[in-house]
């Protein structure tokens, strides 16, 4: 079954390369937040076939040269695509204004995303090579990871100047941005061409938060049918004692009724049983009429206490 992260991959590579400035800020995302990206070799690795088919296009567009190895047609798992050659090196380092003659610490050349347009493409090439995302049913996490720190750190500020809400974090040898709102992350994927995966989120959402409404409507409900039972278990017990003692009958007429509807239908709640009085009468009517049964059985119960005999100290002998 396809990772959510694997379809968001496969939606953001869906969506066309037409203008060069756009597809030399995608490439450079792929870039910054690829496996490798020296003066010596540029190497990506990636699982998704559309993202692998789509790499060598995207190269050509941006740089007019090909990848040095590229994984064959049917390799499966891990698809590697390296650039070796020293002159396509320098071709791709010089076009992002490095020096590639010296040992360079990558940064990010804001002027490559000057335009809305090329900063969303640098955003979908950063995520399609060093981003993930979580499947939205299980939590909402979406993070864009790569061991160029100065560079992880630049983007952060350029995602805060575009009106996101990004957090970092260092793991291992790696700077980590992520978004842990879902709405941050419908509105990044959005805005790097991923709109429908943004709308599975939201659907998501709403299906989480109706399946919440609903267990907690649940579990009120049976919090109010488990004090209705014991209020009802309280009520049998009562008047039980009252039918024990042989006093059921020398009551009001009224209160006799209710006491053998109780007993006739221990499981109904005080409106059900309201209901069923001839005549039929309030539920306050009847929660008043149960109460005073209570009250006699209380009253019962305590005067036997009272007329209990006490063992003396002979007796006890």
């Amino acid at each position: 079954m396809q990772s959510f992260a694997y379809k968001v991959r496969s939606e953001l590579c869906r969506t066309g390369v037409q203008r060069l400035c756009c597809a030399r800020a995608e490439a450079y995302g792929v870039l910054l937040f690829a496996n490798t990206f020296s003066a010596r070799e540029v190497r990506i690795i990636t699982e998704n076939p559309e993202f692998a088919s789509r790499l060598p296009k995207l190269f050509h567009r941006a740089f007019s040269l090909k990848f040095d190895t590229v994984p064959e047609d049917d390799t499966r798992g891990k698809l590697i695509f390296r650039i070796t050659d020293p002159d396509k090196l320098h071709r791709i380092i010089n076009q992002f204004g490095y020096d590639p003659r010296q040992s360079f610490a990558q940064h990010v050349n804001f002027a490559m995303v000057e335009d809305e347009c090329c900063r969303a493409s640098f955003l979908r090439g950063a995520f399609l090579s060093g981003g993930s995302v979580t499947d939205p049913e299980k939590r909402y996490h979406l993070e864009l990871a790569t061991s160029h720190i100065q560079a992880s750190r630049e983007v952060s500020a350029l995602l805060t100047e575009m009106g996101f809400v990004p957090h970092t974090v260092m793991r291992g040898a790696s700077s980590v941005i992520y978004f842990k709102q879902s709405e941050h992350i419908e509105d990044f994927l959005t805005t790097i061409g991923a709109p429908v995966s943004a709308m599975d989120i939201m659907t998501a959402k709403v299906d989480k938060e109706i399946r919440n409404r609903t267990n907690r409507a649940f579990n009120c409900d049976m919090a109010n049918m488990e004090k209705s039972l014991d209020a009802a278990r309280g009520q049998l017990s009562a008047i039980e004692r009252l039918r024990d003692h042989g006093t059921l009958d020398d009551l009001p007429e009224k209160l006799r009724q209710t006491a053998l509807l109780r007993l006739e239908y221990p499981e109904l709640s005080l409106q059900d049983l309201a209901r069923r009085c001839v005549p039929p009468v309030s539920k306050s009517c009847i929660n008043h009429r149960i109460r005073k049964l209570m009250e006699l059985a209380e009253e019962k119960n305590s005067r036997e206490s009272e007329d209990a005999p006490t063992l003396s100290q002979n007796d006890e002998k």
